[in-house]
């Protein structure tokens, strides 16, 4: 019995459709065009005239030593980020999947991170690494001044890296833990009676059967780590020190909201939205090709 729909017509699908369509317009097509726009055009902070300007923006913008650096930095949050937070939600999901007794209390242990705000996240982990108050402030006592995120840019990228990456851990977990308890335990009960360590079990089986999983989380994970990560620099470090944790998405905010230059900002948010697409192509035509989806 199947449990489809069927219309006669496409007024009323697409009547049903339109609040939803309204929605992605207002918030997400029509800022676009307006900052495709602006991009090319030379926006007075206070109002005027507008002054097309062709590729001079851009030009601007990709020339500059801090968009550089901003991409730089962004690459190293980026990849630092979603290796650990991919990684440990890896183990962690390995351990769990392992569990007899309590199943649900671990699993929600591990899942409370992702319903934490990210200045809630930002303020725990301030206090916790502060250089003086925090959990590590013995290491100064020992070593003085070994460990300061906010006068060492290394500390302050390390200190960010770390918070993202605890708060994305619980996403990660949900999804993996999902794909391992998706593998057919016959495959696993088989190869242990065939003499299998644990290690090759997972090496073989779960890991190729768990490509599927692996590239979605590394794909949003990419993405939210370059578009989520506001929240937690803003409340952190504020870009600094010296500008050492202005990663794009905050460079755009500095130069747009407190700088005021529209055109600027606008410009490197077309550029961070072509980052975005062109990862995503890359990784669904050639990354993808490397995915296991049989079992």
């Amino acid at each position: 019995m199947s449990n489809s729909t069927k219309f006669s017509g496409v007024k009323l699908p697409l009547l049903l459709a339109a609040p939803q369509l309204l929605i992605v317009f207002i918030w997400f097509y029509y800022p676009s065009i307006q900052a495709l726009y602006w991009s090319f055009t030379l926006e007075p902070p206070f109002g005027g005239d507008k002054v097309f300007v062709g590729m001079s923006n851009i030009i601007a913008v990709v020339t500059a030593p801090e968009f550089v650096d901003s991409l730089i930095t962004t690459l190293i949050f980026t990849v630092g980020a979603c290796s650990i937070s991919i990684g440990l939600a890896l183990i962690f999901a390995m351990f769990a999947d392992y569990v007899t007794k309590g199943k649900k209390i671990y699993r929600m242990i591990f899942i409370v991170p992702y319903a934490v705000a990210s200045p809630v996240v930002a303020a725990a982990w301030v206090f916790v690494l502060h250089p003086d108050l925090g959990l590590i402030s013995f290491v100064n006592d020992i070593w003085p001044g070994a460990w300061d995120p906010f006068l060492n840019g290394t500390h302050a990228k390390i200190l960010i890296i770390i918070a993202y990456a605890w708060s994305a851990i619980a996403y990660n977990f949900v999804f993996i833990l999902a794909g391992f308890q998706s593998v057919p335990k016959a495959l696993n009960e088989a190869a242990a009676m065939d003499g299998a360590s644990p290690w090759r079990r997972y090496r073989d089986i779960y890991f190729p059967l768990l490509t599927p999983t692996l590239f979605f989380v590394t794909i949003m994970n990419v993405t939210e780590s370059l578009t989520q990560s506001f929240g937690l620099i803003h409340a952190m470090t504020q870009g600094g020190p010296a500008g050492s944790t202005r990663n794009i998405v905050y460079k755009i905010f500095e130069d747009g909201f407190i700088g005021m230059d529209f055109s600027g900002a606008s410009a490197q948010s077309i550029i961070l939205m072509l980052l975005l697409v062109s990862m995503s192509v890359i990784q669904f035509t050639y990354i993808e090709k490397r995915v296991n989806y049989q079992q």
